[in-house]
């Protein structure tokens, strides 16, 4: 499932940024995080290789995009368990209001 490649908290920011624009260069990515150039690769090559990240080669320059669309197959999970627990919690609350 996709929500393990979004679990990281710099893959989120990756994602964050790219939301923001339509694409940008490795090196305008890296200046936001307390890392390297490889690290942030890493971090990239990941979200790629799920399909959330898209990349092209202009020069010697590679430029990144988001691909949000499967993003929606973790809204849906998260939709899901969202409803799960508004319905228990609703059952919890008229359970306390019968036992007062």
């Amino acid at each position: 499932m996709r929500d393990v490649y979004v679990a990281d908290p710099t893959r989120r920011e990756l994602i964050r940024l790219l939301a923001d624009v339509e694409e940008l260069p490795l090196h305008d990515l890296t200046v936001h995080f307390q890392m390297g150039r490889t690290a942030v690769s890493k971090h990239l090559a990941i979200l790629k290789s799920a399909g959330l990240v898209a990349a092209r080669k202009v020069g010697r320059e590679t430029r990144f995009r988001l691909n949000a669309s499967p993003l929606r197959e973790i809204q849906d999970w998260v939709a899901f368990y969202s409803k799960f627990w508004s319905t228990n919690m609703l059952r919890l609350n008229q359970l306390l209001e019968e036992e007062e």
